[in-house]
């Protein structure tokens, strides 16, 4: 294919792009229609009133001062108040209705990105820094209002001024309008090379800000490892250079600007030079009257400075659109994981758990390693299975897998006879417990967190599960007790204690069958005794998946299940394992060896 076709190609598709975000942000602006229409009617009172004043200068000069005529005068300063109440009115009235609309718009953007997220599969977040992702809710939407509260008012009025403005000059004086629009060739070539040469800065521009954004979210949330590291230094370097970078693109649009608009502004003087010298020396040879001059002087400001706004408003557009084309990029994310159509939600279930021939693996094609091979097995209701094995054996799928994270790439994972595709995600996720590695905690009182998976639990319901999994004592123990701010992810509290508010969390929904993931790994000895006394009566009647590598904690389990690059390698209880001496004999001698140095 020729370089010209690929060409053609790129810009037909930059077309069809640009149509399409304008007409997604027409749909912004549709449900707010009336408000509009009442925003551009007062937008085209404001502008006539705006464009009174240089037909009123030529009446007031040639029919009133010339003549001597105090009488119409009168009516021509009359008319100039008018004009003036007019203006304060209409754009009072315009300005606050751009600034509803624009709001109110932008409010429901912000909520849509927001819910559009709360959908997307996890395999999202594992692809994308969260940095860059609320850099779209927050700078890319900043751009964007500033493009919808001030950049398409800015576009109709100047646009229309810039109209009646034309009609005005070619009225009072065609010649020297004629004169005046020589200079549009050259404003026409400067705004297209201008255009031309910031598309491409702002938007690297905005690939800059959110690259910022990540890193600094990223860099805040990990402070303690980088302090544990002493490195304090690099980071700020790293930093440094992002931020460099940043100027760099900001630098390309300062350059434009500083090149593009003193240039208007040159030959705004220039032309109004040229009318002084031309119409003064009509004016001196009666071809035309001093008020036609005047007027046409104080016309030329409203010429030359809605085309300005105008070179301006391209500055705010190119930045909005490049905004809105990563906000789109976002809401074109499609969930990997949906309901199908005809999902029924899942009854009261019992809890057993099959996997029919099930294999898995992360991407797609060839190259893909599988997580999981050929995995055939059925946990009875209110059964505790332990998963154990190396790192990347497959434990963390097998649980994701139960929870839907992911669907099997082959097989299927059933729950009471239901196949996990044919019910409703949220369904499931209603009668499901998952206690992560790390107990993660939301920002605000340790009540609230612990009902989190039930809002409208009850306090007594929340002491019940606290007392139940050995949180009370040190719940109470707090300042404020169950009132105690958290603080982000939970900060205020040692892992320990964050942990067993996840178990108190999970007891409080009430799931009939629960994930423990790696859940005591990152506590000590003596919590890890309160946690292994709260799981009796967490895990009563309840089915249970749980992963961990303290193998003291899955001795009690029901069944083990041992897993080798994908594969079940043995299963049985802990007893019939050990006397097996086979793999899970192995990881237990390794462990009591590790734990006994």
């Amino acid at each position: 294919m020729s370089p010209r076709s690929n060409d053609i190609r790129r810009r037909l598709r930059q077309t069809a792009g640009r149509g399409r975000k304008l007409r997604g942000l027409a749909e912004l602006l549709a449900p707010y229609r009336w408000r509009v229409a009442a925003m551009f009617v007062a937008l085209l009172t404001a502008t006539g009133a705006a464009l009174a004043p240089a037909p009123l200068a030529k009446l007031a000069i040639d029919d009133g001062i010339k003549h001597h005529d105090v009488s119409a005068l009168d009516v021509i300063v009359g008319a100039f108040l008018l004009s003036a109440v007019v203006y304060a009115v209409a754009t009072y009235a315009q300005t606050y209705l751009v600034g509803w609309v624009g709001q109110r718009a932008l409010q429901d953007l912000r909520v849509r990105l927001f819910s559009h997220l709360q959908s997307l599969s996890i395999g999202f977040y594992s692809r994308n820094r969260a940095g860059v992702i609320i850099s779209r809710l927050t700078n890319d939407v900043e751009a964007l209002d500033q493009l919808v509260s001030d950049g398409i008012a800015t576009l109709f009025q100047s646009g229309l001024t810039l109209i009646g403005v034309v009609v005005i000059l070619i009225v009072l004086d065609p010649h020297l309008a004629l004169l005046t629009f020589l200079a549009l060739p050259l404003l026409a070539a400067g705004g297209l090379a201008f255009r031309i040469a910031s598309a491409d800065a702002y938007r690297l521009t905005r690939e800059k800000i959110a690259t910022i954004t990540g890193y600094l979210q990223e860099s805040l949330s990990g402070i303690r490892v980088v302090r544990a590291f002493g490195q304090e230094r690099r980071h700020i370097a790293r930093f440094r250079e992002l931020n460099e970078d940043n100027r760099a693109a900001n630098m390309k649009t300062v350059n434009l600007n500083a090149a593009y608009f003193p240039a208007v502004e040159l030959l705004s003087a220039l032309v109004t030079v040229e009318i002084l010298i031309i119409g003064g020396i009509e004016a001196i040879n009666g071809h035309t009257s001093t008020g036609v001059v005047f007027a046409f002087i104080a016309a030329l400001n409203n010429f030359f400075d809605p085309i300005q706004q105008l070179s301006q408003l391209y500055t705010t557009y190119q930045s909005g659109m490049a905004a809105l084309d990563k906000i789109f990029e976002l809401l074109d994310e499609q969930p990997e994981l949906v309901d199908a159509p005809g999902a029924e939600p899942l009854p009261r279930i019992r809890g057993e758990l099959r996997f029919d021939d099930v294999s898995f693996r992360y991407g797609a094609g060839d190259e893909a390693s599988w997580a999981l091979r050929d995995i055939d097995i059925v946990i009875p209701p209110g059964q505790t299975v332990a998963l154990v094995g190396a790192t990347g054996a497959g434990k963390s799928t097998f649980a994701k897998l139960v929870a839907r994270f992911y669907d099997p790439t082959d097989g299927r994972v059933l729950i009471d006879d239901h196949d996990l595709r044919s019910i409703t995600a949220g369904s499931l996720r209603s009668q499901l417990g998952i206690v992560p590695q790390e107990g993660f905690l939301f920002s605000g009182t340790v009540r609230e967190n612990i009902a989190f998976g039930r809002p409208g639990a009850t306090d007594e319901d929340v002491f019940q599960a606290a007392r139940a999994v050995g949180a009370d004592a040190f719940i109470r123990g707090l300042e404020n007790g169950y009132d105690t701010q958290v603080g982000e992810r939970g900060v205020q509290l040692s892992a320990g204690q964050r942990q067993l508010l996840a178990f108190a969390r999970a007891l409080v929904a009430d799931p009939r069958v629960l994930v423990l993931d790696e859940a005591t790994s990152n506590v000590d000895v003596h919590t890890e005794s309160l946690i292994e006394q709260g799981l009796r009566r967490l895990l009563a009647g309840r089915t249970a998946i749980v992963i961990a590598h303290r193998l003291s904690t899955i001795s009690s389990a029901g069944r083990i299940i041992v897993l080798e690059h994908g594969e079940i390698v043995e299963q049985g209880t802990h007893d019939e394992l050990l006397e097996a001496e086979g793999h899970y004999w192995r990881l237990y001698r390794d462990w009591a060896e590790q734990a006994a140095a």
